[in-house]
């Protein structure tokens, strides 16, 4: 027997055009094109603030259009700074050991 998983449609069809605005990015002049960008920078602090706004602010079903639990996993560390209150929801929706906050210094 196959089991069919069949994702919830975006909150809105603009998340589907590159020159819209994200709803969830509503204190930045961005798009969803430039928000794809950010997703992808390779400087892991610009990627990590980026997905933090997205699974704090944005609906969850939305987040699934953007990024994947794999590569949110992948940038964890540089993610949780950017969580707030979202930090023990998303850890255990991925599976992760939830976040010490604030984190420890290492010289005290």
């Amino acid at each position: 027997m196959t089991v069919r998983r069949h994702a919830l449609p975006p909150t809105t069809t603009a998340l589907e055009r590159g020159e819209a605005r994200p709803y969830f990015l509503w204190w930045l002049p961005c798009t969803v094109d430039e928000l794809k960008s950010h997703l992808r920078d390779a400087d892991l602090a610009n990627r990590g603030y980026y997905l933090g706004a997205l699974l704090r602010e944005a609906n969850t079903r939305d987040v699934w259009l953007f990024a994947s639990p794999d590569e949110i996993r992948a940038v964890w560390p540089h993610v949780v700074p950017h969580l707030g209150h979202a930090r023990a929801r998303w850890a255990w929706l991925l599976g992760l050991p939830e976040p010490v906050w604030p984190p420890k210094l290492e010289n005290a």
